[in-house]
Parts: structure tokens; sequence; C-alpha cells
């Protein structure tokens, strides 16, 4: 299928040496209350939501993983860390030594490397091992099928559309699925349908435990010098944040004056871009 490149993006920061323009850095910015599209620069661009829709993703099985799992073990359910010690502990925790050999995530190093020290790739190093993990013990749970668990047409991706449409209606139908970079599908969506994924997240946070993990264990959902980790530490428990590849960042929001959720999507057109894309989430939470 052939989907034709967008042209809605829209300048967010502008980089200048003495006045003059020297770069501009062009993306997308969704903000949605409850369902309600207040803010959209570039919102309808379509684009896949990565490993930003994890928080989501996990509630497939929030109802069996909460009463078996750690708080370590939640946060790292939901997370796209760095590989450090910490992290590989806790994602392998999650498994039997029996089931290991189950893992499909792509072999990886540890994002992070101090000193002099060279790992090995493995697969457990991946910023995804945590959730393929999590979704191999809730699989095992629900008496789902664990061979596939990375396929389109596996019960968890069937169940994991269907959290979308509690979102987004019914009727909703993927325009596009592919394959992340970690094996499991990813869908495309607009930004707006992403910043209210990022609402609801604000809307229903008492109703399982995906909210209070990520703000027990910060850094545990990325790591050393991590934006989404950074900004879970600073923010009071009340702005939730998970990063995606390729430019993404989502917050969802607690606010008085968003009795709703609030949800904030930014999207970096060219790809992932630490300084730009802190630059706006300053931005917007600044003016919050």
């Amino acid at each position: 299928m052939f989907i034709a490149p967008s042209n809605e993006w829209v300048p967010l920061v502008e980089y200048r040496r003495n006045g003059i323009p020297e770069c501009t850095i062009h993306g997308s910015v969704a903000w949605v209350h409850g369902k309600e599209v207040i803010h959209s620069y570039g919102g309808n661009v379509l684009c896949y939501g990565r490993s930003m829709m994890k928080p989501l993703q996990i509630r497939v099985f929030a109802k069996e993983l909460g009463p078996v799992f750690s708080w370590e073990q939640k946060a790292i359910a939901v997370s796209s860390h760095i590989g450090d010690t910490e992290h590989v502990r806790a994602a392998k925790s999650i498994l039997l030594d029996s089931e290991l050999g189950l893992m499909q995530t792509p072999h990886a190093r540890p994002l992070i490397q101090f000193g002099q020290q060279r790992r090995r790739p493995r697969r457990w190093y991946h910023p995804c091992s945590g959730e393929h993990a999590a979704v191999l013990r809730g699989c095992r749970l629900k008496g789902w099928p664990r061979a596939g668990y990375t396929l389109p047409h596996h019960p968890f991706h069937l169940a994991y559309l269907d959290e979308i449409r509690k979102v987004l209606g019914p009727d909703w139908q993927p325009k596009v699925v592919a394959k992340d970079g970690c094996g499991l599908p990813t869908v495309s969506m607009t930004v707006n349908e992403l910043a209210q994924f990022y609402a609801s997240l604000a809307t229903y946070r008492d109703q399982d435990w995906v909210w209070e993990a990520m703000m027990r264990h910060p850094d545990l959902i990325g790591g050393f010098n991590r934006l989404d980790s950074t900004i879970l530490k600073s923010c009071g428990e009340k702005v939730l944040a998970k990063e995606g590849a390729d430019g993404l960042l989502g917050l969802a929001i607690v606010h008085p004056d968003f009795p709703q959720g609030l949800g904030i999507v930014i999207k970096v057109a060219h790809g992932w871009d630490t300084t730009a894309t802190w630059v706006v989430a300053r931005w917007v939470l600044g003016v919050l």
C-alpha cells in the first residue's frame, strides 16, 4: 500500500544565530481534552504510535498481571529502557528460566554503555524486552498461545485493537499495521488520535496499575538522561510521559482545568531529536 507523503508538518522549533534562522524543525503537536481536540498543529499527520503506545497495549493484560507482578515488573512492562543492569534484572524476573527462549526481541546492545565496557548483543538489552516478557506472561495467564505472539493475527494484537476502539469508537479500523522495530505490530493513527489516547490515560488512571507503576519507578521507564524518565520525576505525579521511536513523546496530564484528562502528543518529522522535543515539551508544560 502506498501512502502519499504528508504535507501537513508545521514548524515547531527554529534555531537562530544572531537573529538569522539557521535550522527549522518540523513536526506535529496535538492537545486533546477528553475527546475534544483543543489545539492541533499538523495533527492530521498519519504516523505509527510505536512504543509510545505501550501503556495502552499492556491494558490487555492489566487484570491478569496486576495481582502477580511487583511494581518494578509493572513498570518495566511499559518501558523503553536503555538496557542497564536494573532494567535487565526487572525484565528477566518476569519469566521462568524455561521460558526465556520464547523471547522474540531482536538482539541489541545497551543504549548507553559506560566506560570501556562493551557488551555483546542480547535480547534482554533491547528497549522492549520488558514488554515482550510481560506479553508472554500475560498470554500464559490468559491461556493464549505464546507461539506467534508478535504476529498481527495473534489474540494479543486483536485484543489491543479492541482497546483502541474503546477510546476511538467501535467502528474504528486501522489504516495500516506494520512491524515495529521490536517485532510487535504497530498501528497507524493521526497525531490527534494519539493525543486522545493520552487523554484517556489521565482520565482512567485509577482503573488499572499503569499510571502508579510509572510514577513509582520512573527510571525503569527510560533510564539515565531519558526525556520521559526526567518528566516523570519532575512533575509531582501529575504528568505521565512516554517516548516512542522516531520522534514521539506522549504526555498524559492531570490538571484541574481539564477534568476529562489532557493528552498531548509531540511528533518530530525527521525522527528522534531529544533537544527539539524537549524544547517543545518544556514550552507545553510551562504553559500549564
